[in-house]
């Protein structure tokens, strides 16, 4: 082989050495990115069930409530 075609793989080598290590930076800061929304996700979801467990605790209220009302009213009718 001549030196020129030697010189034409290598650089052609090297280039694809290149483009390796750039894409595998990438997918090193994709991981990364998928993780911090990994992370958000499991946050969201904990401060989800949180506001799930308050309205429910709420209209658990209103309920006891609303029934308070209609043994009122209806004590009331029956006097």
């Amino acid at each position: 082989m001549s030196l020129e075609l030697l010189a034409t793989l290598e650089a052609k080598i090297q280039t694809t050495l290149e483009t390796m290590e750039l894409l595998n930076l990438e997918i090193e800061e994709e991981k990364q990115r998928n993780s911090d929304l990994e992370e958000q996700n499991n946050a969201l979801k904990e401060e989800n069930a949180k506001l799930e467990s308050e309205r429910q605790a709420w209209n658990d209220k209103v309920v006891g409530l609303v029934d308070l009302l209609r043994e009122e009213n209806t004590s009331a009718s029956a006097e």
